[in-house]
């Protein structure tokens, strides 16, 4: 039984670094999440914020993979800050997409206010650790 050669190595070609990654890429899709979930309420009315058409929610589950997808390109040796708790931050990150996606699948806009509360901790967490104060 002749031994297998182990794949090429893929020649990753990033374009943008962590910073632009977050605000290019990242953060506009989570914001699409944040701002389809909840409802506001004033004195004067409630407003469901949930998507109401076919359309709507397929928007909603394409910008929760692309915060999924975020989470595997911070992953990438460019952009890692290192093997710990950077990885653990960005998996999550797949994880929390991927909850998004299977919310926007199953149009439960309360499991999409969940997904995006989970979301919302996990880049917390993230941003306590790595962004310091410059000042």
């Amino acid at each position: 039984m002749a031994c297998e050669a182990p794949p090429p190595e893929v020649p990753f070609k990033p374009i943008t670094d962590v910073r632009e990654t977050m605000e290019w890429i990242l953060d506009p899709a989570a914001d699409v999440l944040w701002a389809s979930a909840g409802t506001i309420i004033t004195i004067d009315e409630s407003r469901e914020l949930a998507p109401t058409t076919d359309e709507g929610w397929a928007h909603v589950r394409n910008n929760a993979a692309v915060v999924a997808e975020a989470g595997n390109l911070l992953m990438m040796p460019s952009r890692a800050k290192d093997n710990a708790d950077w990885m653990e931050y960005s998996s999550a990150l797949v994880d929390m997409g991927v909850l998004a996606m299977q919310a926007a699948d199953a149009q439960d806009s309360d499991a999409l206010f969940d997904a995006g509360g989970k979301l919302y901790s996990v880049c917390t967490a993230c941003h306590q650790a790595y962004i310091f104060d410059t000042e």
